[in-house]
């Protein structure tokens, strides 16, 4: 299988205050895993800038103005309890949206089989006219979009296994039978959204929750009951992961106890589906993951499984 990476420098310029668990340090993490002779080949690509008619794809124009403008020429400005700007912030989110549709770009014309978007911050919180949760823009997201817009797809499934329910995206596409969004994350847990009663006017969101404590055996199990069933029966033209590493069992900020293999698992069945419905089309986003050691090995074993095929 041939796989893109793409990263970018600005990542590491959307600083947080000391002690915050989405800092720069994510992204060294990641990028020094993928260092290693095991992935010799990827191919590897930097971020282009994304544009504001891609971000608009999913969010008003004048909540993206406002978050443009609310940028510090220093310091940090504070969105929310846990959202921070920095002078470097901007940048870092537009690379993630350029990031993601590049990725869909290089997919969907057949020049890579799927690819990895290690970029930050993460975006799944990230509502249609709110930033929270570490997120501005909705990457996964605006990717889905892009890929209606300017390749023609008809359905698109994001599969967010990120411990914390990606609201953000549930709710951008609530109203939108041409999306699926399918869900497994601990509950109950911030932001309190993902039940499975929630399902969308059109049935096409499908929230799979963890409790906390659960393991490889609940995961594995609401994957295969609830999610890949859905997926598979939505039959997509491609597939997009949220991709957070937070549900790892060294992780800090939630209570599930999940291995790197477990993540190694969901790609590979995620392929399998992609490879009958999608024509193997995959891109994947980097949402949160916030111990260094769970982030960089359990990143290293989706890409090493996205290699792989």
């Amino acid at each position: 299988m041939t796989t893109l990476l793409i990263t970018h420098p600005a990542s590491l310029q959307h600083e947080m205050p000391p002690g915050h668990p989405e800092r720069i340090e994510r992204i060294r993490a990641v990028e020094q895993a993928l260092e290693d002779e095991r992935f010799a080949g990827l191919i590897r690509a930097t971020a282009p800038l994304g544009l504001l008619e891609q971000v608009t794809l999913c969010h008003p124009p004048a909540f993206a103005q406002a978050v443009i403008a609310a940028s510090p020429e220093t310091g940090l400005v504070q969105i929310d309890a846990d959202t921070l700007m920095s002078p470097g912030t901007v940048e870092a989110a537009l690379r993630g949206v350029g990031a993601a549709t590049y990725a869909v770009d290089e997919v969907m014309r057949g020049a890579v089989a799927n690819a990895f978007c290690a970029t930050r911050p993460p975006g799944h919180h990230a509502e249609s006219e709110k930033a929270m949760g570490f997120c501005f823009f909705n990457s996964a997201a605006i990717a889905a979009r892009h890929a209606q817009k300017a390749h023609g797809v008809e359905r698109v499934a994001i599969v967010d296994w990120d411990v914390h329910h990606g609201n953000g995206t549930q709710e951008i596409f609530w109203d939108d039978p041409s999306v699926l969004y399918a869900s497994s994350h601990e509950m109950p847990l911030y932001p309190g959204t993902g039940a499975p009663s929630e399902r969308g006017q059109h049935g096409t969101i499908v929230n799979a929750p963890l409790r906390a404590g659960d393991a490889s055996e609940e995961f594995r199990e609401a994957f295969e009951a609830a999610l890949l069933p859905r997926v598979e029966a939505f039959a997509p033209d491609l597939i997009i992961i949220s991709a957070g590493f937070d549900a790892h069992w060294r992780d800090p900020l939630a209570n599930i106890n999940l291995k790197e293999a477990d993540f190694a698992w969901a790609t590979q069945k995620l392929m399998e589906i992609a490879d009958r419905r999608a024509k193997g089309r995959v891109v994947s986003v980097l949402e949160g993951g916030y111990d260094l050691e769970a982030l960089s090995r359990s990143a290293a074993a989706h890409v090493m499984a996205l290699m792989r095929g």
